[in-house]
């Protein structure tokens, strides 16, 4: 029942639903089974007393907001036309929004509603609260898998293990308060209720982020108009700006009191803002079980990706700089660096492009010696080095991924567990037995999924080789970020075209898309300095031009040391931008928000203390939209590319991702606890479709410093004509150079030298081919080599580590037993309180007993 205030007020009113006129029954129930009780009336534990009901017992699962402009308050200098036009939209959006919010109350969904003014809106808050008996209805229909036993928390870290044996005390571990205890447990069952871990109370049987997922469940389905296509979920309505929000409720505040209660007292909020997004604790490890426990296992496996890739950076960061200190050392005595120091007016080259003069050799001096640094024996050591690093990465991430998805009760996630998405129920045209579950769900056939993802890859096809031509010239920057918005709309609706049925499955797709634009967008470049530049020029007087232009030609200093200013820009220069941007920009939306939100409240003197008194949910919706974990992952998997693909030019870039990532994991934590709302949590069973991307980058990654080595470096030049000619290397500069063609000495009046294997007809020498032999030698044995290690290696590591199946193995015979001796204790209470009421009346004579009414 609504209660009317003035407008200026906070309006609070409870909607009640009637339950005499509905089943007690769900599920798997029936009357003869469990009867389920009440709501029971004990309090809610201390950390979220804050997220109720005006009654102060009703938990909030979720919030709603939309905002409405009253019609007094509408200009008065809009024209007619559009003022109808807005009327007539404010319309259809009250019918829609009336229509879903009747539906949820027809589910069960407890509600309350409250408002504020802001600025010339009002802004509407509905708080919804799943009863017991929905609740219980929704959790075996997810099934969700709920508590048999607990058991302490064995989680431990590599790391730790090995610091441990060495006797090394371990300064990254920290004890963190409130740890989440482990379980045996097993699918949901309203029917077995009782054989449930703490079944008898009703408040805290379900952990908030189930709660949540139900709510989510339950708006995610709920229709709101007729058509079954688009007409259903609260996505759509939010898309449709029906709602302009949706979203969970933080566990309180995130700062502590300046009374610094004891750390068992802290919200879960509480704790990871000290913990973990606190910058003093850059050195600890994360506590990815709170972190689950509050975001749900997808955005915990992306930090627990994100922490081992960071701690995998350390070696490599260690041997890259070490390779480098040992170029600085080779840098002074390189011979031929210092043949072109000392060159002076020696070599008079050739210009490098059709208006540029003529230069001497001897003016790349410090250029040259500076691509020593990278340039030398120790970068083919350093090469095989992060190939078989990446592997070796990539195969113990798999072992931590399959502890961490047993340890969090997800490894049958995605075959089992996860539901086909609600977008996909609505527009299936068709249901079909599925053979692992035995329940009939919605169906697409393969057959036409198959016929639109290829349409659809012919689309991605086309529209990345346009971007590629575009972002290889560098002609149109805007025009670039305009067509990367479009493509990504694209991306959305190709992949709801292709009908995927799970959520995970959709999100790969998406994914897989984005990124081969992205991929083009950030690695063109690169891969133009290594692979394309100064490949293809000709020699003077017979260049050769591409759309009339000149093929461009290396710097002075060569492409290899391009190719690393190029990298270094990336990884420190692009890395600092984007962090600043991670601070500073999310800082900015949310003061702007908080400031649209206040500012029609009080005076600025007053504003503090109104904000004081704000309810949570004024405080949530004020915070940023949570927008996916797409970015993140992206920016991390294209910096493994950098440290991969192109490290034989820059042995310095893990040691930049490496202190990168201290910053991008403490920076992302504060992000997830004091700027976002708390998205919903999701389950997964790791990190998706980035794990694939990671290993076609790692085969990548071999193939290209191949290349790299072979073509761009002048390892092997060096190498040939150190055993062919001179061991010293003292005459390899006018080795390398070639003198230009007799016609184009007769047509400038002058000779100049160049870069290349050519003699004076301009013709391909012998030693070209003896060094394209050699190249193309190395790169089927770079190859193999590396190739065949990495088979070793994945053949001797276990992707799942043998503690782990052994686990499997006892959990399954223990939750066996847990769910006889469950039975066993029920039954022999049940026998109990028979035998009990049996006595009780054998002893009472009906005959004799007086009237106690009297």
């Amino acid at each position: 029942m609504q209660r009317r205030k003035t407008m200026d007020d906070l309006h609070s009113s409870l909607v009640e639903q009637d339950q005499s006129s509905r089943e007690a029954y769900y599920g798997s129930l029936n009357k003869e089974s469990v009867e389920i009780s009440k709501l029971s009336d004990s309090s809610l534990d201390k950390q979220s007393t804050d997220n109720v009901f005006s009654d102060g017992r009703t938990r909030i699962d979720f919030v709603l907001v939309w905002e409405t402009v009253p019609r007094e308050l509408i200009k008065q200098k809009d024209s007619s036309e559009n003022k109808g036009l807005r009327e007539r939209s404010a319309i259809i959006h009250k019918t829609w929004r009336k229509k879903f919010l009747d539906k949820l109350l027809d589910a069960g969904i407890h509600m309350e509603k409250h408002t504020s003014r802001v600025e010339k809106k009002v802004v509407h808050y509905l708080l919804l609260s799943a009863p017991w008996s929905v609740l219980c209805y929704y959790a075996e229909e997810l099934q969700l898998r709920l508590p048999l036993q607990a058991l302490p928390n064995q989680a431990s870290n590599w790391s730790d293990r090995v610091l441990g044996r060495l006797g090394i005390r371990n300064m990254m571990v920290e004890e963190v308060p409130n740890l989440p205890l482990d379980y045996y447990t097993c699918q949901f069952k309203v029917n077995k209720l009782q054989w449930f871990l703490g079944s008898d109370k009703q408040d805290t049987f379900f952990s908030t982020t189930q709660r949540q997922q139900i709510l989510y469940e339950i708006l995610a389905t709920t229709q709101y108009g007729c058509s079954k296509e688009r007409e259903a979920g609260v996505d759509w309505l939010l898309s449709e700006n029906v709602f302009t929000a949706a979203f969970p409720l933080h566990d309180g505040p995130f700062k502590v009191p300046p009374e610094e209660p004891a750390p068992s007292s802290l919200n879960q909020r509480q704790i990871l803002f000290q913990y973990w997004a606190n910058w003093r604790k850059w050195y600890k490890y994360q506590p990815l079980d709170h972190i689950r426990k509050y975001f749900g296992e997808k955005v915990a496996f992306y930090f627990a990706w994100l922490g081992f890739y960071t701690g995998w950076l350390l070696p490599a960061a260690v041997v890259g700089t070490m390779v480098f200190i040992a170029g600085i050392s080779l840098m002074f005595d390189d011979i031929p660096s210092q043949e072109i120091c000392e060159s002076k007016e020696q070599y008079r080259m050739c210009p490098l492009c059709k208006s540029c003069p003529y230069w001497q050799l001897s003016s790349i001096c410090k250029t040259f010696k500076a691509g020593r640094l990278f340039d030398h024996g120790g970068t083919i050591f350093f090469s095989i080095f992060m190939s078989l690093w990446a592997v070796m990465f990539l195969e113990y991430w798999k072992r931590m991924n399959a502890s961490l998805a047993h340890r969090w009760d997800c490894s049958d996630f995605e075959d089992i567990e996860e539901r086909p998405r609600p977008q996909f129920t609505a527009m299936a045209p068709m249901t079909k037995i599925n053979p692992i579950t035995g329940a009939e769900e919605p169906y697409f056939p393969k057959r036409s999924r198959c016929h639109r993802i290829l349409a659809g890859s012919m689309v991605i096809i086309m529209m990345a080789s346009r971007i590629a031509s575009i972002t290889g010239s560098v002609v149109n920057l805007f025009f670039i970020l305009i067509l990367s918005k479009i493509y990504i709309s694209l991306a959305h609706f190709l992949t709801k075209w292709e009908m995927h049925r799970t959520q995970t499955k959709y999100e790969d797709a998406f994914v897989f898309k984005v990124f081969v634009f992205q991929f083009v967008n950030f690695y063109s470049s690169p891969i133009y300095i290594a692979f394309f530049k100064g490949k293809f020029v000709g020699y003077p007087g017979n260049y050769v031009n591409f759309l009339g232009v000149r093929n461009e030609e290396c710097s002075p200093g060569g492409c290899l040391i391009e190719l690393a200013q190029e990298l270094l820009i990336i990884m420190v220069g692009k890395q600092i931008i984007n962090n600043m941007q991670e601070v500073v920009i999310p800082k900015l939306k949310c003061w702007w928000h908080k400031h649209r939100l206040d500012s029609s409240k009080k005076l600025d003197k007053e504003r503090e203390s109104v904000r004081a008194k704000e309810a949570p949910w004024e405080k949530n919706y004020q915070l940023l939209v949570f927008e996916g974990l797409f970015d993140e992952y992206l920016e991390m998997v294209m910096q493994f590319g950098f440290i991969t693909i192109f490290v034989a030019a820059c042995p310095l870039a893990p040691l930049f991702a490496l202190l990168n990532n201290w910053v991008e994991i403490r920076l992302d934590a504060q992000k997830f606890v004091c700027d976002y709302r708390r998205p919903v949590a999701e389950r997964a069973q790791g990190i998706g479709i980035w794990f694939y991307i990671l290993e076609v980058i790692t085969h990548l990654a071999v193939i290209s410093n191949a290349f790299l080595i072979a073509f761009t470096s002048d390892f092997l030049p060096r190498t040939y004509y150190e055993y062919v000619y001179d061991s010293s290397l003292r005459g390899y500069v006018n080795f390398t150079l070639a003198y230009a063609p007799w016609d184009f000495v007769l047509h400038n009046n002058t000779t100049c030298r160049y870069r290349a294997f050519r003699d004076q007809d301009g013709n391909l020498s012998l030693t070209y081919w003896h060094l394209l032999a050699i190249r193309l030698g190395f790169i089927i044995v770079f190859e193999h080599v590396v190739f065949f290690i990495a088979r070793i290696i994945e053949l001797l590591v276990p992707d799942i580590p043998e503690s782990v199946e052994v686990k499997v193995k006892r959990e399954r015979y223990l939750a066996k037993e847990a769910l006889a001796e469950n039975k066993v204790l029920l039954e022999r209470r049940d026998t109990r309180c028979k035998a009990n009421v049996s006595d009780s009346a054998a002893t009472r004579d009906w005959e004799t007993e007086q009237d106690q009414s009297k």
